[in-house]
């Protein structure tokens, strides 16, 4: 039963930022494992701020570090490509430089990062605390709860969605709004990454438009190993209903490809739609659902726009409270976030809105009970993330 097969993968989401069950090839190299990429426009609407975290704790001089910017004048049509390439000389040196121009060099492990000659973009690189929070244990009660279901005889419909009761439903909400049976805790509280933080001119990064689409992408000598850009998509999604040697395999094609290429993951990214249309019980009301098409049309759309996996933002706002928002307001008519910048901020809790949209299809409903990370980080004053804890003698 292909649902189940989704659910009993899903059960073992893992615990580093939100890019988890990743490839034995980037397990092997955490320096270069992209924890979470975040992209949003400063208060002034002069800067596109960015931020990748990487699992290890430290950067290789081995790899680059590198955020794509597309821009575009209208949604999914971008025309022009700025790169921002980041490379560690030494242990203390990063290099960054943006396109074919501006350059940063230096000790980039101050708070204040390092700066171009001429102010175009500023850049940090060293130990933050991660942004990230996630009630893991219940997520994974809640994907039990849903398996025990579906091993007890529930069915599906055509599309294969899975067609939970009213007390399975309850009991999968409550299960995943708390932690061990009781308030949700964060399990990712106090964990430290590298952080690489880049605050850049708009005019440098927006040549095509002022829409922006934004992933980020780790490589060694000219190979991409990881790449990320919305939240989840890359792992929850993709190869759930797969052994775990095929999973890997399709994990490993999908860090390897760009969005331009991705389209190829869309017949797997629609199998784990499945399952989440499913959750509240409803099926079809899964956000950009038809529920006319025959199966498997029903998540074609979904399913084509996470593959892309670009992290958009509406450069023309300085105002970013919402999560998808660029999206929602060009896919659903949504008006009113029509002046929010969209992208993603170190402050929202972009999680439950993502998995709400694949479970209700609006951007609340479904959520862990963690609203916040433990600790305060900033949209407004670089370099953004909090600070972290001291770290133990070999790392944690």
């Amino acid at each position: 039963m292909a649902p189940l097969a989704a659910i009993l993968s899903l059960t073992g989401i893992g615990s580093h930022a939100s890019d988890h069950l990743d490839t034995p090839t980037v397990i092997a190299n955490p320096s270069a494992d992209i924890g979470d990429i975040y992209a949003w426009t400063s208060p002034n609407g002069r800067q596109l701020n960015l931020v990748m975290t990487i699992v290890g704790h430290t950067f290789s001089d081995k790899l680059d570090y590198v955020f794509h910017v597309d821009s575009g004048k209208r949604f999914d049509r971008t025309t022009a490509t700025t790169t921002i390439a980041c490379h560690l000389a030494s242990a203390s040196v990063m290099e960054c430089r943006a396109g074919y121009g501006d350059y940063a060099r230096g000790d980039a492990s101050i708070p204040d990062g390092q700066e171009t000659w001429n102010s175009r973009f500023r850049v940090f690189a060293g130990f933050r605390d991660d942004p990230f929070f996630n009630n893991v244990k219940g997520t994974r009660a809640a994907y039990q709860t849903a398996a025990k279901a579906l091993r007890n005889g529930a069915g599906m419909d055509a599309a294969g969605c899975p067609n939970f009761d009213a007390t399975t439903v309850h009991e999968i909400l409550d299960q995943w709004r708390h932690t061990d049976g009781g308030p949700a805790r964060n399990f990712l509280a106090g964990w430290t990454s590298s952080a690489l933080v880049v605050s850049i001119d708009l005019d440098v990064v927006a040549k095509g438009g002022k829409l922006l689409a934004v992933w980020g992408a780790t490589s060694r000598q000219g190979k991409q190993i990881d790449r990320a850009g919305r939240p989840l998509t890359g792992n929850a999604l993709l190869g759930t209903i797969a052994p775990d040697d095929i999973s890997d395999a399709l994990k490993e094609q999908y860090n390897a490809a760009t969005p331009a290429t991705s389209a190829r993951f869309i017949p797997e990214i629609e199998k784990g739609l499945q399952f989440y249309d499913g959750l509240d019980g409803t099926c079809g009301n899964q956000w950009l659902t038809d529920r006319k098409a025959a199966p498997p049309g029903r998540y074609r759309a979904l399913a084509t726009l996470l593959a892309d996996d670009r992290l958009w933002v509406n450069s023309a706002s300085a105002v970013c409270n919402q999560f998808f928002a660029v999206e929602l307001a060009s896919l659903s008519a949504r008006n009113d976030l029509s002046g929010d910048c969209g992208g993603r901020t170190p402050t929202i809790d972009a999680i439950d809105v993502y998995r709400s949209l694949l479970v209700n299809g609006t951007t609340s409903g479904v959520d862990d009970g963690v609203d916040r990370d433990d600790r305060e980080h900033s949209s407004t004053v670089f370099p953004f993330l909090a600070a972290p804890d001291p770290m133990p003698p070999h790392g944690h």
